[in-house]
Parts: structure tokens; sequence; C-alpha cells
């Protein structure tokens, strides 16, 4: 055989090696790794189910000065919300009925990449509200890669459940709008999210990642408002399964 031809043979196979790494990165890998957290979330939630039941945390004094009226309208219910966890600590677990029945991933604290959306987990950004609170809730994870919690994030349809459930129970917040941002736009953090300085009267979810797919050029962003909270004595909400695709 020429030399030639070995250096053609050669240049083939590694073509074929890195069309492997492509294929593994971005599905066989996402798979199971998605599949590994999926199972890590619901082993979660399964603890949750079978502690024995208690007094949902403390509400902050926010959430205290806006109580949750209850579905008749009756009552109000106070929504608890939890102290902030230590760094890469897990405290809740996400579900989007939307993105299908079985997609739920961890939420753990901070969103650093190595500990954390590296590792599939869903972050939540320090220093912004936590689940049920007075201002903005704000969360990121990978769209591709690692599991690729967030891959369908622009396919959400306005009034998609997006739920967070804690050891308390569920926080149920529905899906409004989507937009674009560069990377530097922090300002989508905010309480009132792009509105610095002003005071939140509302409860809000955003959940960030990056846009296009496969870059890091700029950022989509899904913002939801909140509507109610469900305590874990009264069972998983109707949430759960409203517009499953």
């Amino acid at each position: 055989m020429s030399v030639v031809g070995v250096i053609g043979e050669l240049l083939i196979t590694v073509g074929v090696v890195a069309l492997l790494y492509v294929a593994w990165q971005m599905w066989i890998g996402d798979w199971i790794i998605g599949s590994q957290k999926t199972a890590e979330a619901t082993a979660l939630s399964q603890s949750w189910a079978q502690e024995p039941t208690t007094a949902p945390a403390t509400p902050s004094p926010d959430a205290s000065a806006t109580p949750q009226p209850d579905e008749t309208g009756a009552a109000e219910v106070p929504v608890p919300v939890l102290a902030e966890p230590a760094h890469g600590d897990q405290f809740g677990v996400m579900h989007v009925p939307r993105f299908g029945p079985t997609w739920q991933f961890t939420i753990a604290s901070g969103v650093t990449r190595k500990d954390i959306l590296d590792q599939g987990e869903v972050g939540h950004y320090p220093d912004t509200q936590m689940p049920g609170e007075l201002g903005n809730t704000v969360y990121a994870a990978h769209r591709w890669t690692s599991g690729a919690p967030f891959d369908p994030i622009d396919r959400l349809v306005v009034g998609d459940a997006i739920v967070v459930e804690t050891q308390d129970g569920w926080y149920t917040y529905r899906f409004r709008t989507l937009e674009y941002v560069q990377d530097t736009q922090v300002d989508v953090l905010a309480p009132v999210p792009q509105e610095v300085g002003t005071s939140p009267d509302g409860r809000y979810l955003t959940l960030t990642s990056c846009a296009p797919k496969f870059n890091m050029l700029e950022r989509i962003i899904a913002y939801a408002m909140f509507e109610s909270f469900t305590p874990r004595t009264d069972g998983p909400p109707a949430s759960l399964t409203e517009g499953a695709a």
C-alpha cells in the first residue's frame, strides 16, 4: 500500500472517531446522564414522600405579608419559603410536564459549572429568591451535554406549568414568555426581572440557558409567574401532569 493510501486510511479513521465522539457528546452521553439524573430526582422525591409529615418551613416576612388564597378564596394560606441552602446542596426537584411526563431534575444551590451544571443539575442562582418567595427565583442548566436539562426550553407554551418540588410541597409557576439577551444582561436576575431597583410585588421564576444551542453567544430566558403552593400533606398537584408532551 502506498504512503498516500496509508495516510488516507488514517484520516478516515480519525474522522470516524471524531464523529463517534460528537455522537456521544450530543446524544448518547446526554441520554445516559439524563436518565441518571431523572432517577436521582425520583429517589429524592420518594424520600420526601416517605418522611413523617412535618410542619412546613416558616414563611418569610415577605411571604407572610402576601398570603396565598386557597382555591375557594375562603381562606389564606401562607407560602412557606426555605432558607437558602449551602453551595451545592440539593434542595428541590424541577418538573416541567411540557418536556415529557418523566422529565425531572434535581436542583442544587449555585450555578458553577464543574460541580453543578456539568453534573446535570439545575442550578439555583445564589442571592436570588427561593421558591415561593416574593421576588424572582432564578435557575440555570445546560441545553446540550451533561444531560441537557434545558434542551427543550424553547418549546414552552404560554400557560405551561413549571413546578418546583421541595420537602414542604410543590410550587407551581406558569410560563409567560421567552426572550434572548446578551450574556452580560444580568438584570434578568433582579427581583423584578429587568427592572433593577424595583421592589417586587409578585413572585417570579426565571430559567436561563445558552443560545444558540451549541455556543454561549447569548442567553435564552424563560419567565413564569407564581400560581400556587400545594403542601405535601395534600398530595401532588394536578399541574404535574397538565400539558405533558
